[in-house]
């Protein structure tokens, strides 16, 4: 089933800032232990960041985003799984998707880059 966090919820950020795009499990449930897949289904490879198990794996990231995309561990047990992303570029304009493969759950986030 897919969830559209707020039917379409946007985050706007300027080129350089720090941006974090959010994304909480409902109902809340500890995400430590699960697999995250932060995406964006227009790229190749399309995984932004991978969580797994708490921990990150880079193995299939996407160049753009080495770097500068990280989770907030600490939340993760209160089922927050938002994604920080650093210094933002023109590039990183678009949607987001959001997967817990456990869960079956998808959340969306759009993120719109300012002039």
């Amino acid at each position: 089933q897919s969830h559209e966090m707020d039917s379409s919820q946007s985050v706007t950020a300027m080129v350089g800032e720090d941006v974090v795009l959010p994304c909480v499990l409902e109902p809340p449930k500890d995400a430590s232990h699960m697999t995250v897949e932060w995406g964006r289904p227009n790229l190749k490879p399309r995984f932004v960041f991978v969580s797994l198990n708490g921990q990150k794996y880079p193995a299939d990231q996407n160049e753009a985003f080495k770097g500068r995309t990280s989770m907030f561990p600490d939340k993760l047990k209160n089922g927050d799984i938002s994604l920080k992303l650093s210094d933002v570029r023109h590039s990183d304009n678009g949607r987001y998707r959001c997967y817990i493969p456990k869960e079956k759950k998808e959340y969306f986030v759009k993120l719109v880059v300012g002039k």
